[in-house]
């Protein structure tokens, strides 16, 4: 009877061993060749590399989002700016209209009033500066009708700063001018206003009236002048025997000009 040697217990360790070993590194060999983001079991993982990516990613949509916060609220900001501005006109032309209300009536002062608030409700900027230069000029209509020729010409100034082709405030200043015997100024706004308008009859007709009284009155001034200047000439002069009357003035009848001369 044939009997098969069996394999010793030691002989099927150290023949097991070898085989356990091969399979690690097998294993290993496999999981080295996988490709990044893989587990051995073939199923997709985060890498490392896609992880770092994916915080960037996140700061950077975080960023974007403050960046798109501030640009909605600079919008929101301009269009409650401009919806306030809007609001801040109506106002203003309201009160304005009140102020034309009372000046119609010959309330001159509670029309000052309606127009300074006009003034200050309405915002600074290109938007008013039309209501905002109305209502100077009108308040130095006001004034004119008060009889308060300076604060006029202060009012109509203003008005011209904000505008300065505004010609129903050059021609009010001017007339205040007028009133105060300021003929060069006067003549100077009609001559503005020619410049802007050559078709203005009253500017003309005003600078034809008042050039001769412009005229007269340097005339005035030079001799006020030249009685000051001799009085304080004589003064002088005297301690030495002559006076003032021993010098003549003589006028160039061609440049207008004029020469002194000494006589005994």
């Amino acid at each position: 009877m044939a009997v098969i040697e069996e394999e010793s217990s030691d002989e099927n360790i150290s023949k097991s061993q070898p085989q356990s070993e091969s399979a690690a590194a097998a294993a290993a060999a496999a999981e080295a060749a996988a490709p990044s983001g893989y587990n051995s079991e073939g199923y997709e993982t985060a890498s490392d590399t896609e992880l770092n990516d994916n915080v960037s990613g996140s700061e950077n949509n975080n960023t974007d989002g403050v960046v798109s916060n501030k640009n909605d609220d600079s919008v929101k900001d301009e269009k409650e700016q401009s919806e306030l501005n809007e609001k801040a006109l109506v106002q203003a032309n309201e009160a304005k209209l009140e102020g034309n209300s009372f000046f119609k009536d010959g309330l001159y002062e509670e029309a000052l009033s309606k127009y300074e608030l006009a003034i200050q409700i309405a915002p600074d900027g290109p938007s008013s500066t039309e209501i905002r230069s109305m209502c100077y000029a009108n308040r130095a209509a006001c004034f004119s009708k008060l009889e308060k020729f300076e604060e006029t010409i202060k009012e109509c100034t203003k008005a011209l700063e904000l505008n300065p082709t505004y010609i129903k405030a050059l021609l009010r200043r001017g007339e205040a001018h007028e009133k105060l015997e300021h003929y060069e100024e006067s003549i100077a706004d009609m001559t503005k206003i020619l410049e802007l308008d050559q078709s203005n009859d009253q500017a003309r007709r005003t600078i034809v009236r008042l050039k001769p009284l412009a005229d007269e009155k340097r005339e005035k001034m030079k001799e006020e002048m030249i009685g000051k200047l001799k009085e304080m000439g004589n003064s002088v002069l005297g301690r030495f025997g002559m006076s003032v009357d021993n010098f003549k003035a003589v006028k160039d009848p061609n440049t207008g000009s004029y020469s002194i001369s000494f006589q005994r």
